[in-house]
């Protein structure tokens, strides 16, 4: 068991341009977006991003580095349509291919498990199929009335028995994940705090290699001194790299160990991506804290 501890910078110097990159987080909640901001720091571009997407998929799409973008919604929660994304969609800025929710829970699925792909109802009897026409469908060799005791003869189905159509959604295999924990251990053993995991796990476990931020590295015996052994929800076995980004999920929330910061969010929201960008992501992480914090006073004047 080796120490995966490393910097924002080394995790994104991992990362070449044309890859296949999931984020994890939902919306505007518990994004890796101090790891987001290191990429946006770097010359990697012709991403395909994969995420129930928020700010992350802003920030790119909004830099230009985004090819193509797999997701089920891009939303700041507070905010119903991300802006950024929205603007960079209507000008036809990258491919996009937009999914039920369930269905892209089950790619990633699909993924984790290396299979080419997953059935699914969600998507039947809806524009999810007209708009995806490479999506196709996949009829049970069971019918529906088919139980574990019958005979090899029976397998088929009786004659009342109807074989039902899914969606054969197709795997979302990522050749790197990108997730933010309220904590970790240096051995790669992610913990959440808050509510609710995201489907963090699924990122990691669908991707070759998953890089994990957090707003605190810990002992591996302090993970479970004060929480449930449940709220352990990444396995060493499937993280590549530990980052210690304390606040790095900011502006997005990281319950408990802090909410979203509505005010920023909505400067964000309504400031051209290239002044937000020359006053916030021109110098590294700290410079991004420090111009914050800056701002924040500004406000409190």
């Amino acid at each position: 068991m080796s120490d995966k501890t490393m910097s924002a910078q080394q995790a994104v110097g991992r990362l070449e341009s044309g890859m296949t990159l999931g984020i994890g987080g939902w919306g505007s909640r518990r994004k890796p977006m101090a790891l987001v901001r290191a990429l946006l720091r770097s010359e990697i571009t012709d991403l395909t991003v994969v995420s129930y997407g928020g700010p992350d998929v802003g920030l790119l799409a909004a830099a230009g580095r985004i090819r193509k973008l797999v997701t089920a919604f891009v939303t700041l929660d507070s905010i119903p349509l991300e802006p950024h994304y929205r603007a960079a969609r209507e000008s036809g800025a990258f491919e996009l291919m937009e999914v039920d929710e369930a269905m892209f829970m089950w790619g990633l699925h699909a993924a984790a498990n290396r299979l080419p792909f997953l059935p699914v109802r969600a998507g039947l009897g809806s524009d999810v199929m007209r708009v995806n026409p490479a999506l196709r469908k996949v009829t049970s060799p069971y019918a529906d009335d088919f139980t574990v005791g019958a005979t090899p003869s029976e397998a088929p189905g009786g004659p009342s028995g109807i074989r039902e159509e899914f969606v054969a959604m197709p795997a979302l295999r990522l050749d790197a994940a990108l997730v933010h924990m309220n904590r970790a251990d240096r051995l790669g053993n992610g913990q959440y705090l808050g509510p609710d995991p995201y489907f963090d796990d699924l990122f990691c476990e669908a991707a070759d290699a998953a890089y994990v931020s957090c707003e605190r590295v810990v002992d591996t015996a302090e993970l479970t001194k004060e929480a449930a052994p449940q709220t352990l929800l990444l396995k060493r076995s499937s993280v590549t790299g530990v980052v210690e980004a304390p606040n790095g999920a900011h502006f997005t929330s990281c319950a408990p160990d802090h909410g979203r910061d509505e005010a920023f969010q909505k400067l964000y929201a309504t400031t051209p991506y290239a002044e937000f960008a020359e006053r916030f992501l021109g110098g590294d992480e700290h410079a991004y804290q420090s111009a914050v914090q800056a701002w924040q006073k500004e406000q409190d004047q």
